[in-house]
């Protein structure tokens, strides 16, 4: 192996999360019967990518909890209180991985600590759709990506719920969340 091929299978390339181009959605069932959607709209963050070692990756990201949007006002202020996420106290959502494993042709799971509410728990992120860069009119080198995973909101303290007469609750459990990304680096 040549000295350029080594260091091209050790080159890290670092990308910053473009918050405008970036955001993170999720849904949540209601009433055990419907889907409720809502998205993160301030997403921000860093990924060092090495594509001919991905386990060399790593993956930083902050959510602004206050960023919320479910196109309801009064839903998107009672997630925000303290019976849900706790805006005040807690203002971001945090991930940071801890292990990064190619699955596929453009297809890694994530492993990471991801902290809501302040408890950390270990989710994994499966990252599709990786695109390779591109140049940009500005001269930015740019790629997209996706995620999704699943997790449960009341593994991070996020209980708040109601009985309903019929049996059952009013907010489901397991969260599914999707986020697509946009990263940037300066060519």
């Amino acid at each position: 192996m040549s000295t350029s091929q080594t260091a091209a299978q050790s080159a890290t390339t670092t990308y910053n999360i473009d918050p405008t181009h970036s955001n993170a959605h999720f849904k949540v069932r209601h009433l055990m019967i419907a889907w409720v959607r809502g998205e993160f709209t301030k997403v921000s963050g860093t990924i060092t990518f090495n594509e001919a070692n991905p386990a060399a990756s790593s993956v930083t990201a902050e959510i602004d909890v206050n960023s919320i949007n479910t196109r309801e006002p009064d839903r998107n202020k009672h997630l925000l209180s303290p019976d849900f996420l706790d805006a005040a106290n807690f203002p971001t959502i945090k991930f940071q991985s801890t292990a990064i494993a190619q699955e596929g042709k453009d297809e890694y799971h994530v492993t990471g600590d991801l902290t809501i509410r302040g408890v950390t728990r270990p989710v994994v992120l499966e990252v599709d759709s990786v695109t390779p860069e591109i140049k940009d009119p500005w001269g930015f080198f740019r790629r997209g990506a996706a995620a999704t995973t699943k997790i449960s909101r009341e593994q991070f303290g996020v209980a708040f719920n109601k009985l309903l007469e019929t049996g059952g609750v009013m907010i489901g459990d397991e969260v599914n969340i999707s986020i697509d990304l946009e990263l940037v680096r300066k060519g």
